[in-house]
């Protein structure tokens, strides 16, 4: 009899020790986050550094070295590529630890997965960028994909946060996709404006990015002094980028006002002044690299910043979103007056 609920214990125990606790998972999801910030910022380097064909080949360095770091561009191009392990690593260990979290969420697991389908698009176009000679286009779109890892980095850390546990109850990230297509998801009218409002800037900071990525590949720094450039005028395309940002910047003055009439809560105070912050400050470096010959250092600083905007305009509209259901929510629950 003792045997046997020995026996019992020891089965019932098994599942807990293959399950991951939700703060270590967070732990996990939070390192794969940083990874893959850290790791455009080390490749805005190799750029930056004219390192971009430091390796002429790919997945080797070149033909007689699969790793060589004998001269210093070769070098700095080389421990990038081998960052890209440590990314892939993190992001595979979110995916299998997402399936050992109890309770499991669908969500997180379909976001890890993005993750790891997005590191493994983000190695072809590594090698497509070296074995077209670092053209423009390339990297385009190796940096606006790392755009999309870092948005779907932060709804993997968003998911898995105390909020985003407590929204999971009762929303359905389905359904809110397809609301997005409804007209009355962008109404401005007094309810839902600062919702509809908070997904326009955030759209006006893709817009931004983009054209962001148009100037570089424009501008002087191209990863090597034989890569192919654009042929844009750098100032017009730079006006075009300016124009972008000034719009963005100005729909964010407006939601602020629209945030003080309202009376917004803390927390959509909060999101909204960290996104004008760092859109003001991005700004600003943008506009002083260019008067100043787009010095490596700021061109750098700049590119960070341009994640880190992301990121605040994504919080912004997800801490808007949070809002307008809250109210909803409460709305719903007030009892009716006889």
């Amino acid at each position: 009899m003792v045997r046997s609920v020995v026996r019992m214990s020891t089965a019932s125990a098994a599942p807990t020790r293959r399950s991951i606790s939700l703060r270590r998972y967070r732990l996990i999801a939070w390192l794969a986050f940083a990874s893959l910030y850290v790791i455009i910022v080390t490749g805005s380097l190799v750029r930056l550094t004219g390192s971009g064909l430091g390796c002429v080949d790919w997945p080797a360095c070149n033909e007689e070295r699969f790793v060589d770091v004998s001269t210093p561009h070769a070098a700095i191009e080389q421990l990038n590529r081998l960052f890209t392990g440590v990314v892939a690593a993190s992001v595979i260990a979110a995916m299998l630890a997402a399936l050992f979290v109890r309770p499991r969420s669908r969500r997180t697991v379909q976001l890890a997965l993005l993750l790891v389908a997005g590191t493994v698009g983000q190695v072809v176009l590594g090698g497509i960028v070296v074995l077209t000679g670092l053209h423009p286009l390339s990297n385009m779109g190796h940096f606006l994909l790392s755009i999309a890892l870092m948005a779907w980095a932060f709804w993997l850390v968003d998911a898995v946060s105390k909020r985003g546990l407590e929204e999971a109850t009762t929303y359905s990230s389905r359904d809110y996709w397809r609301s997005l297509a409804t007209r009355a998801s962008w109404s401005l009218s007094r309810g839902p404006r600062t919702a509809t409002l908070s997904r326009v800037v955030a759209l006006m900071t893709l817009v931004a990015i983009v054209t962001g990525t148009v100037v570089t590949g424009t501008g002087p720094h191209a990863g090597d002094e034989s890569s192919p450039r654009f042929d844009f005028s750098i100032s017009h395309v730079a006006r075009i980028h300016g124009g972008s940002v000034l719009v963005t910047v100005a729909l964010a003055v407006v939601l602020g006002l629209l945030l003080r009439r309202d009376g917004a809560s803390r927390d959509m105070q909060n999101a909204f002044e960290a996104f004008l912050f760092l859109a003001v400050l991005q700004g600003g470096v943008g506009y002083l690299q260019y008067f100043t010959g787009v010095p490596v250092l700021l061109v750098a600083i700049h590119i960070a910043l341009s994640v880190a905007v992301w990121l605040a305009a994504l919080n912004l509209a997800t801490t808007a979103r949070r809002g307008i259901r809250a109210t909803s929510i409460g709305v719903a629950a007030e009892p009716v007056a006889h």
